[in-house]
């Protein structure tokens, strides 16, 4: 299969490989995403010695040396078996050794996956692998190493952001995100199922751009076929995987999943002080605060500071289009589905819900804050353009009325552009009640901001919107679904 899209990556990649110098490149993000087929494939047909050993999940030292020892008797020596050192000082030494057989002019690209697996407790792995970094293979401009984890946090906190021996020494990153609209159309496509993009983001609000989850969309069924078959038969694929996706990350996954489901109970976010003090004495302080850091880096939340809020500190929303329809679909019933299974029908009798709808809503909503860019050009506006939410709710026992802007951008050229997100099946109708609202909301944020910026009003929707007399009169910028389908500028 060929690698679909990735387009940035695969430039700093060709640029790792053609330097002339040694080079040093840590790729990290979510399970599931892609970042072991990119550099397998990337490399495969390209002529340099690649030398790839993944870490085993538990395993012990001895089991992580045995296994890249194991991997250095095939590929430097054609197979031969060679004598298990008992730590990566001396297992390190072996593979500098090993350097030698290669021909001067042959790369060398060392492929370390699932690194934080490799580094197991007491290990001394990262301390090694900077010694015989610093030491050796930094001069020897055939070298090309590859650090990979699922971990986004372990490999920021420890390669990234090194503060011993590998401080400084990174000549590369990669962050590997999901696939955006676009890019879940095109490998779908290749995979042979061709579906409207109205079915292409019924998918993507339930399982995001994760390559992995989407390679198992069937050909020749419905989005609904697809999400059912998925989540509500007997031991669907996407039953177990939540529980898999953070056990995989997270050592007390637990307590991560705990701050997962507080927040994603809030669909307009959470603020940091309250959510510290929902979650107890045991998430409280810096181990709540470093587990929130590991979800965002992760990107199963995202923190924020609204604008123009008065409120100080920090707002988390989950931004997973997976984790939030796990958590409010397949979880309540986890227990029915794994022993029986569902009634055939079940997704698509949901779609005429109160529930649906609302799910659908804020699925949406995640789906457009991934695609900013999109949104952006759309509206023509500069990239320079801030994008943020903002929220006002009244104190209990004021006649005050509250609002909710789900995304504004504000602008360099004294403007802020207020947008509202609908999800309909059908263009958005503005009539004189929407109106109103929409005008009230408007209202509440210049009174309570003080802001003297022109506001425009921008709707973001599936549909389009339909031409009323109010829409005519108040709506400034209109996104339709097929714009966030566009190549992200």
């Amino acid at each position: 299969m060929p690698i679909i899209g990735r387009e940035r990556e695969i430039k700093t990649l060709n640029q790792f490989l053609s330097s002339n110098v040694p080079e040093f490149l840590a790729i990290y993000g979510r399970r599931r995403v892609g970042k072991t087929f990119l550099i397998r494939n990337f490399f495969e047909n390209k002529n340099v010695l690649f030398f790839n050993v993944t870490g085993a999940k538990d395993g012990k030292l001895s089991e992580q040396i045995g296994h890249f020892t194991k991997e250095m008797g095939k590929i430097f020596y054609h197979g031969a078996q060679l004598k298990v050192a008992k730590n990566w000082d001396s297992t390190f030494e072996i593979l500098t050794e090993a350097f030698k057989s290669v021909p001067k002019n042959k790369k060398i690209v060392l492929f370390f996956d699932e690194f934080p697996w490799m580094a197991s407790k007491n290990s001394r792995l990262v301390q090694n692998l900077a010694y015989y970094w610093n030491q050796h293979w930094s001069r020897d401009k055939r070298i090309k190493l590859i650090i990979c984890g699922s971990s986004a946090s372990w490999i920021i906190e420890k390669i990234v952001n090194n503060k011993g021996g590998l401080h400084n020494r990174l000549t590369r990153n990669i962050y590997l995100e999901p696939f955006d609209l676009r890019d879940t159309k095109r490998f779908l496509n290749y995979l042979g199922v061709r579906l409207s993009h109205e079915q292409i983001l019924q998918i993507y609000m339930a399982i995001g751009g994760i390559p992995y989850y989407l390679s198992k969309i069937e050909r020749g069924l419905s989005a609904t076929q697809n999400i059912e078959t998925l989540a509500f038969q007997r031991k669907g694929f996407l039953l177990e995987e939540f529980d898999n996706l953070f056990s995989s990350l997270y050592d007390d996954h637990g307590g991560y999943i705990e701050i997962v489901r507080l927040i994603s109970s809030r669909r307009y976010g959470i603020g940091q002080e309250e959510l510290l003090k929902q979650l107890g004495k045991t998430l409280h302080g810096k181990t709540g605060l470093k587990k929130l850091k590991a979800l965002q880096e992760a990107n199963f939340i995202i923190g924020f500071k609204p604008q123009f809020s008065k409120k100080k500190g920090i707002y988390y929303k989950t931004i997973d289009e997976y984790t939030l329809f796990y958590l409010d679909w397949i979880d309540p019933i986890k227990s029915t589905l794994l022993t029986k299974g569902l009634t055939k029908g079940y997704w698509e009798k949901q779609q005429s819900s109160a529930s649906w709808n609302s799910w659908a809503g804020y699925a949406f909503e995640a789906v457009c804050y991934k695609h900013l860019s999109q949104i952006n050009q759309a509206l023509r506006m500069s990239p320079t353009a801030v994008p943020n939410t903002w929220r006002y709710v009244p104190r209990q026992g004021t006649q005050e009325q509250g609002a909710q802007i789900d995304l504004l951008f504000d602008r360099e050229d004294d403007s802020i552009t207020v947008c509202e997100i609908k999800y309909t099946e059908r263009p958005y109708v503005i009539d004189k009640k929407e109106a109103a609202q929409l005008k009230n909301k408007i209202a509440v944020f210049k009174g309570k901001t003080r802001t003297k910026k022109q506001i425009f009003l921008a709707t973001i929707s599936t549909n389009g919107v339909k031409k009323t007399i109010y829409s005519e009169e108040m709506v400034d910028g209109v996104v339709t679904l097929d714009e966030l389908f566009k190549k992200s500028p």
